[in-house]
């Protein structure tokens, strides 16, 4: 038997060793932002939108130029990035959009791993108790509910400005008093978050996840923001539109959706100051991404007000075509990633599952996060390469945003799209060389559609994709 002093001395040095190991992982930021198009800041090509504190973190980091969502809608997107899945693994969209309780969620994983865990703002995986944020694995939930978007964005959140626009409540945010904006007032409580668990728990590592509901619909701003961009945009003319993947919108030029933006970009900007003024953002891995591609696109004969346009990538939000897929994807962690970089890497929104548990140094889980590959090497500025990436979307929307049921897989540089509507069909496109996807490969190599969208059908197979459902 040890001796009592020799007992307490190897458990104090125990103590201080987990200690040490959890200060020396990364806190772990994510700047969630909802229907936020792969051009809609500046950095990546945008000239009418202002986004400098986007800017500055892609100068400060990484910037990837070919990242995907999981899917083209909200539920699935965030569900293959809270579960590491392909969301056709689990049948979503379908009749599941929440997340089972055997599923092992990021959250769950780091904190297990001894992360302390955070969300603010929209959640949109679930309809009932039981299936919220803080029943999947974080210590601490602000306004995450069932609701994939705001009443209004001006208190009372759960009275809508326009009476056509319908949302599911939003919670915890009662208090707020008559006028408060809900972008400044969700990055006030992630700001106190970081503030006191400094504060508090300084040695125990965070992952924080900061899910914006802007700039989703209702397309509601600051006045005072949204005259910055009238003044910009001076006099014009009407809107332009041209049908094609339903109707198609033309040009960025919605002031109102421009000064939403820049709402955002004040709250990134904010948030980074406060990591540094807490002298933490060098140990701090922050990511800054999308759900899907910006609302360009509605039905024919719908009069919907559209967001954005995502050009020169196709069709937007809804649709497996680059505008509905692509999105931005920046990373800045000072201790690990290259400064002022770019990377042509292919990735996708599955992939942040295991990637940030490789660099919080937690093992994989491949059983969990079935369809995640870290991307930890493409940061590193070393080879990456990843397999097959797979959508399905078996219930589209045609009359709202102008889509029909279709699956598609990226390889290397090609694309195939298997549409199910009128008739099964499929369209093949080079996604590095046409980034527009004007010019269909498929009649042009026969052979090559052939043997991909063979693949494609094993894939959709192996994952259990549900049967397609068109309105």
């Amino acid at each position: 038997m040890l001796p009592l002093f020799r007992f307490i001395q190897i458990s104090f040095i125990s103590i201080l060793t987990v200690t040490s190991a959890l200060a020396a992982k990364p806190n772990i930021l994510i700047f969630l932002v909802d229907d936020f198009g792969p051009v809609d800041l500046s950095v990546y090509g945008s000239e009418f939108y202002e986004t400098p504190a986007m800017d500055q973190m892609a100068a400060e980091g990484k910037r990837f130029t070919q990242a995907y969502a999981a899917h083209p809608r909200c539920v699935p997107s965030r569900y293959g990035f809270f579960t590491g899945r392909f969301p056709v693994r689990d049948g979503c969209p379908g009749d599941a959009y929440n997340i089972a309780a055997e599923v092992t969620t990021l959250a769950e994983a780091l904190k297990e791993g001894g992360y302390a865990t955070f969300f603010a703002g929209k959640w949109h995986l679930g309809k009932k108790a039981g299936e919220m944020p803080q029943d999947q694995g974080f210590d601490i939930n602000i306004a995450g509910g069932a609701g994939g978007a705001p009443r209004s964005y001006f208190a009372p959140y759960n009275k809508s400005k326009n009476q056509l626009h319908k949302a599911a409540k939003l919670p915890d945010l009662e208090d707020a008093p008559e006028g408060e904006f809900l972008t400044e007032r969700l990055t006030e409580e992630t700001v106190a978050f970081l503030k006191a668990h400094t504060e508090t728990h300084s040695d125990q590592p965070f992952f924080a996840v900061f899910s914006h509901y802007s700039v989703h619909t209702p397309i509601e701003a600051k006045p005072s923001d949204i005259k910055i961009f009238e003044n910009k945009l001076g006099t014009r003319g009407k809107e332009e539109f041209i049908t094609r993947d339903g109707t198609t919108k033309l040009a960025q030029d919605n002031a109102t959706y421009a000064a939403m933006i820049k709402s955002v970009d004040d709250s990134l900007n904010q948030v980074m100051q406060t990591l540094k003024d807490l002298n933490i953002d060098e140990n701090t891995l922050v990511l800054l991404t999308s759900d899907h591609g910006g609302l360009s696109n509605r039905g024919v004969d719908n009069k919907r007000q559209l967001a954005t346009s995502n050009l020169p990538f196709r069709a937007g939000k809804g649709h497996l075509y680059e505008g509905g897929i692509r999105v931005p994807f920046i990373v800045r962690w000072p201790s690990t990633v290259t400064a002022n970089t770019t990377s042509d890497a292919i990735v996708t929104g599955t992939d942040i599952y295991a990637t940030l548990l490789e660099a919080a140094t937690l093992p994989l889980m491949p059983e969990a996060h079935s369809d995640s590959v870290s991307i930890l090497t493409a940061l590193k500025d070393e080879p990456f390469q990843r397999g097959p990436i797979i959508w399905h979307s078996p219930r589209p929307r045609p009359t709202s945003t102008g889509d029909n049921a279709a699956s598609a897989m990226r390889v290397g540089n090609m694309k195939v799209i298997k549409h199910y509507y009128p008739e099964i069909s499929y369209e093949l496109y080079n996604v590095v060389t046409d980034i527009e996807e004007n010019y269909d490969l498929a009649s042009e190599f026969p052979r090559l559609t052939q043997q991909l969208a063979k693949q494609l059908e094993a894939q959709l197979q192996e994952l259990g994709a549900i049967a397609t459902k068109q309105q």
